[in-house]
């Protein structure tokens, strides 16, 4: 017997109050891109690929948010997935989850190929950033990055220390693994935490996406969208 899909609890009016009363230094505010890298963005040559339509807008309202961001005086750091070869084996190999997907010859795209195993081998062209997204003069790239998340095994949080950083603004891939992961993380360094809803978005399916910005917004953070983050970065307080 299936179980039964519960219905969506509305927390509308909570949220509303929330963003609008946000406000954020842009000077003490880094906007990161989690795995914003072709291995999921470009549709030829993507190993995790996210549906062509999503990837295209997730990159052209990040091309533009980023654009605004340096503007702002905003830090940018981007952060990759790269997996090494263990024993001639990707390093994902050694995660039981993940090896058993393999194994069962399943894929976590529900809606088009992909591969574990071979998802952004250190070297490959699959771990380059988007080239829309940069880098650009003074953005940070961490390319350590091993499993969901972006501060394990990674620099993130000393450069977030050393620039005295209090919102993270999260973009990038995938709504409800990485970003959420990220959400979760930054939560529990008191960071003030964002996602933007135009810029983030899931391989897994809609409706994982939407589960993870409604996880964010109800449970940890803000969700805005892209014009709602430069409109407030644009404001001094």
């Amino acid at each position: 017997m299936s179980e039964a899909v519960p219905e969506l609890v509305e927390r509308t009016e909570m949220t509303r109050r929330l963003n609008a009363a946000l406000s954020f230094d842009a000077r003490t505010t880094a906007v990161i891109t989690v795995d914003c890298h072709r291995g999921h963005l470009d549709p030829e040559i993507a190993t995790m690929p996210v549906a062509p339509e999503a990837a295209a807008s997730v990159v052209g309202n990040t091309a533009r948010l980023l654009d605004a961001a340096r503007a702002a005086g905003m830090s940018v750091i981007h952060v990759i997935l790269v997996n090494r070869l263990v024993d001639g084996e990707c390093e994902a190999m050694q995660n039981p989850f993940w090896r058993s997907v393999e194994e069962a010859r399943e894929m976590l795209t529900p809606d088009r190929p992909s591969t574990i195993s071979g998802h952004n081998l250190e070297g490959s062209p699959q771990t380059e950033l988007m080239p829309q997204l940069g880098p650009a003069p003074g953005d940070v790239v961490l390319r350590t990055k091993r499993r969901l998340s972006i501060y394990r095994e990674t620099e993130l949080d000393r450069v977030l220390t050393e620039r005295a950083i209090e919102t993270v603004v999260l973009v990038g891939i995938n709504t409800n693994t990485c970003v959420l992961c990220a959400a979760f993380e930054s939560l529990n360094r008191d960071l003030q935490t964002i996602v933007v809803r135009d810029c983030v978005h899931s391989m897994y399916g809609d409706d994982l996406h939407f589960f993870g910005l409604q996880n964010v917004a109800r449970c940890l953070g803000w969700v805005l969208t892209a014009d709602e983050v430069v409109e407030k970065s644009s404001v001094r307080r």
